[in-house]
């Protein structure tokens, strides 16, 4: 890599890319990924190595994308391919380090900045700290490289009040898993069933002081669920929202678990706890998951009429 000349700190990042030799065919000097490293960070590193910003390392490359964060969400195959051939790498690996294979009804639970870590996972090289896709994932209480368990990132670690449902909430986990990495579902999707479980509902008996947002139907499979949330209003997840807090995650899971498990009836029987709006909509949705569980099923059976 050639020596930057004199004066150059005033040049513009773009300045600075070619006063350093770097074309946008193949940069001279290119870091290896580590395992499960997200686009960005490997792209941070490299700018930091290049001393020019995050965003101008990218749009040297993509001058379309206007952030990190579209780079590891909605990267097409076509820019997935100049990004490998820019940083000389297979574009399978680039492509790893996306969430873009993961279908849109999981990408509610990619959470927007990381929530979790694994002690024993967690690097550091050249003086950055490696940022791992996992730390991102609403799904995840377990890291996908060791399999122990994940740490929230800032302030104390809170135990779950769900452990009893610990072996649940790893099938749940796996499932969910499953669906957003691999495109593999059961019979309905458990993305979906997540989203039905946070749907607010109306407990029975109806208590005094009623607080619609501190029921959810997922309190009726995970009965400790109601008083946990009247303890802590500030973690209520919500449809559009459904990550929750490493120390509350379990009793999703375990939800989902459960719920795909049981099958169909149990969503129905889930149904006869709310009411309006909500159990309509509700209602609709079921209809509209298990429609789509028979059309395959039926299709599948023309070859023997």
């Amino acid at each position: 890599m050639r020596p930057l000349r004199s004066g150059s700190r005033n040049l513009t990042p773009k300045q600075r890319l070619h006063e350093t030799g770097i074309s946008t065919r193949q940069l001279p000097v290119r870091l290896a990924p580590c395992t499960d490293e997200l686009l960005s960070s490997w792209i941070i590193r490299h700018a930091t190595f290049y001393a020019i910003s995050p965003l101008a390392m990218l749009q040297h490359c993509l001058p379309e994308v206007l952030s990190l964060r579209t780079a590891d969400l909605d990267l097409t195959k076509g820019q997935v391919v100049r990004i490998a051939r820019m940083y000389s790498i297979d574009p399978a690996t680039v492509h790893r380090m996306t969430f873009s294979n993961i279908p849109q009804s999981s990408r509610r639970l990619i959470a927007g900045e990381p929530r979790q870590l694994c002690c024993s996972c967690r690097r550091t090289v050249d003086g950055s700290p490696i940022i791992l896709r996992s730390q991102f994932l609403g799904w995840r209480i377990t890291c996908p490289l060791c399999k122990g368990p994940l740490q929230r990132i800032g302030g104390l670690d809170r135990s779950s009040p769900f452990s009893r449902y610990h072996h649940a909430a790893l099938i749940g986990e796996r499932t969910l898993d499953d669906e957003a990495e691999r495109g593999i579902q059961n019979w309905v999707s458990p993305s979906e069933i997540a989203r039905l479980l946070l749907m607010r509902r109306v407990p029975k008996p109806f208590p005094d002081h009623y607080e619609p947002s501190n029921y959810k139907v997922l309190g009726v499979i995970i009965p400790d669920l109601d008083d946990v949330l009247k303890m802590e209003p500030s973690e209520l997840p919500t449809p559009l929202n459904p990550i929750l807090p490493l120390h509350l995650r379990a009793a999703l899971l375990a939800g989902v678990a459960i719920v795909q498990r049981a099958g169909s009836e149990m969503l129905y029987m889930l149904r006869g706890h709310m009411m309006g709006e909500n159990k309509a909509r509700f209602g609709n949705a079921i209809d509209e998951m298990v429609e789509r569980t028979r059309q395959p099923r039926a299709s599948s059976q023309l070859h023997l009429i």
